[in-house]
């Protein structure tokens, strides 16, 4: 294999399929890129965990098609240092590959191609397009709700479900739940609902950082598939069921409480600052035109601070977790936040308005 590639198109196709390369693999060829130059004038790199695969392919100078496998991080921070600017020659033969870029010289070892795994997607049979900017919303209006206990594995990744007309995407982790709802997209009617693993969502999120335009989705019970440019994403999904979020979104809350999301979130700060890293608890004491935030510490002291606030219902005393209510004011574009109350035990809604696309579920905690 022979090729020459300009640096900064080689290190931007590096930098999207090296992170989905583990740190500690315990087989060797998965800590591997394969790098393969084609007749056609590109060049394809490829790196997969056996469970999420990105491949890109980029334009460059073939001389001499062929493919191997060198270690990704180490040939990621080659390329990283190399001047800018500069060609870089690719040369592999002999169990080695050989990059060379001005008067920089490296020798690689290699693995054989033949050994690298290949997720095999199988028949993907729905397929829609949606745009970039939509899929990131998917992602950052839930996404901070994934649970990480990996008892509950299920609950490790955004799920997305067609009802109706409707494309919806949840994500919960028992103590708060983060639901969008959107068109649904043609050719999305009769999908399989999908469990797609926080991993995959991390890796996703990156790479539409730079897509412009729409992205292709296609997926089957088992994989999903996404498009994005030059670059295409790959990764098995979660094998299990979601369980029926409907259940806990509340329908009569009737204690409407408004506020400007922004000073919320900067008062519940400020008097977290003494709460006890364990519980992280807030108190909320709501009157008329105002809510009184409270934290006692044993350790620590007392902080409070009032926020001007729109109430018309009784006065309620409620306790939420600091970091879980901030994770869901930041999520709040608008000048208002609506926060319906039922009591102190029951789950809260919080929403924009009534007819922004996402909404979410708060647990409350006893102080």
């Amino acid at each position: 294999m022979k090729a020459t590639i300009e640096r900064a198109i080689l290190l931007k196709a590096l930098g999207h399929v090296q992170s989905v390369v583990e740190r500690r693999n315990t087989i060797p060829i998965l800590s591997n890129v394969l790098i393969e130059a084609r007749d056609d004038g590109s060049i394809r790199l490829m790196a997969t965990d056996l469970d999420l695969q990105v491949d890109e392919s980029v334009a460059a100078q073939v001389s001499q098609a062929g493919a191997t496998t060198v270690p990704a991080h180490t040939f990621f921070d080659i390329v990283r240092k190399l001047p800018e600017g500069s060609q870089v020659e690719l040369a592999a033969s002999d169990g080695k590959m050989q990059v060379v870029a001005g008067r920089a010289r490296f020798n690689l070892s290699t693995l054989p191609r033949d050994d690298f795994p290949v997720i095999a997607e199988g028949e993907l049979p729905t397929r829609f397009e949606l745009p970039a900017a939509t899929l990131r919303q998917i992602i950052d209006k839930t996404r901070f709700a994934i649970s990480s206990e990996e008892t509950r594995y299920y609950l490790m990744g955004i799920f997305l479900h067609v009802v109706d007309d409707k494309l919806k995407a949840a994500a919960t982790d028992g103590h708060r739940l983060a639901r969008i709802t959107l068109p649904r997209p043609d050719g999305a009617e009769g999908m399989p609902d999908i469990i797609i693993p926080k991993k995959c969502v991390g890796e996703l999120r990156k790479l539409l950082d730079e897509v412009e335009g729409t992205a292709e989705v296609s997926l089957s019970p088992t994989k999903v598939r996404f498009g994005l440019g030059s670059a295409v994403l790959t990764s098995k999904l979660i094998d299990g069921t979601f369980p029926d979020y409907n259940r806990v979104i509340p329908t009569g809350n009737d204690k409407l409480l408004k506020l400007d999301p922004k000073s919320f979130a900067a008062g519940v700060d400020r008097v977290a600052t003494i709460a006890s890293e364990k519980t992280r608890a807030v108190k909320m004491s709501v009157d008329r035109d105002k809510v009184t935030l409270s934290v006692t510490s044993p350790e620590s002291g007392t902080a409070t601070e009032e926020i001007a606030a729109d109430y018309g219902s009784d006065n309620i005393e409620i306790g939420f977790n600091a970091r879980y209510l901030m994770d869901i004011l930041a999520q709040i574009e608008g000048d208002s936040v609506e926060v319906h109350l039922a009591d102190a035990a029951a789950p809260t809604l919080l929403r924009e308005n009534d007819s922004s696309p996402a909404l979410y579920v708060l647990m409350p905690m006893r102080v």
